[in-house]
């Protein structure tokens, strides 16, 4: 790292996509419009979980949790981000971006250990179904969810407070959209050794841990599936999991390559990809996948339109 020049930092200037000069109006609209159907869908299923009966189930409630964590971590990114492609670059503040970095930081770690906690989920109701219940209640669903959240909440508060013991460099241009943990730690004077071993560190303990237990849950599921005889059966308990499945392996393919993957191996325009895929692209996923997949979901969708229209008819 830089050590000649450690004056006072006091703000950033992202420079966003310095290439899609010629076409920022496009890009623009192309993710707002996928910003605005990442919170209706995330939404839809917040709201469709806490009013419907049918959906009050621990499957659901974690949904509405994940659904929860797209929301915030998407907002804490895109509004910004927009700004910034229109602007071609633009200034945030220090506190400004330490305080993004936070948001985002609490809600993607709080996202993987909710993962987590739906694959266990999955793992009782299908290879112990008969003490599903007895084991999965009310309280220890909230139990999880708060652990969840509160591990995510340490995780960014520890990622800052080191922060806070490196001095800034400049220059202060950040060569990204948003002040992620990789570009953001470039501009600390430290040794890059240390700064490689912390990102390094931070994706085994948050990201390769719950990765590997969600994997090993999901070879035992499948021993499960493979042992049932009857087709109708392999198919219904498939279909429980598989929407779950498809968004761990969207999540988690875009943190280990962006956080996992040493970066200097990386170019800026390879991390920039892979960091929209995980903060445009995959909150997206999961209303996609769960409510166009889900027929219960579109029971309760349809149930609750019904309702609202025989309120309005009298």
């Amino acid at each position: 790292m830089l050590r000649e020049n450690q004056t006072t930092v006091t703000e950033f200037l992202l420079l966003g996509f310095p290439t899609i000069h010629n076409f920022k109006i496009l890009f623009f609209f192309v993710f707002l419009l996928l910003y605005i159907c990442t919170l209706a869908g995330n939404v839809l299923i917040i709201v469709l979980v806490s009013t419907s009966h049918q959906l009050r189930t621990p499957m659901y409630f974690f949904l509405s949790h994940l659904s929860m964590s797209d929301i915030l971590l998407t907002t804490a990114i895109v509004p910004n981000m927009l700004y910034v492609i229109m602007a071609e670059g633009a200034v945030i503040s220090l506190v400004g971006c330490i305080s993004q970095y936070f948001v985002f930081g609490v809600s993607a770690s709080a996202e993987c250990f909710l993962l987590t906690v739906m694959s266990y989920d999955r793992y009782l109701a299908i290879c112990n179904p008969l003490r599903y219940s007895a084991i999965i209640d009310f309280m220890l669903c909230c139990q999880m969810v708060f652990y969840s959240w509160l591990l995510g909440f340490l995780a960014a508060l520890s990622t800052v407070i080191l922060m806070c013991t490196f001095q800034l460099c400049n220059p202060n241009v950040i060569d990204h959209f948003f002040c992620d943990l990789t570009p953001l730690l470039e501009h600390f004077c430290s040794d890059s050794f240390i700064v490689d071993t912390v990102i390094f560190f931070l994706g085994i303990s948050f990201i390769i841990f719950p990765f590997n237990f969600i994997v090993v849950t999901y070879i035992c599921i499948s021993l499960t599936i493979f042992s049932i005889s009857s087709i109708t059966g392999r198919q219904k308990a498939f279909s429980t999991c598989s929407s779950h499945l498809a968004i761990v392996c969207s999540y988690y393919g875009t943190l280990v390559a962006k956080y996992v993957v040493p970066s200097k191996v990386q170019s800026f325009n390879v991390i920039k990809t892979t960091s929209l895929l995980y903060t445009v692209v995959t909150p997206l996923f999961n209303p996609i996948i769960y409510t166009l997949r889900n027929k219960e979901i579109w029971a309760a969708l349809l149930k609750c339109i019904n309702i609202r229209v025989q309120t309005y008819c009298e």
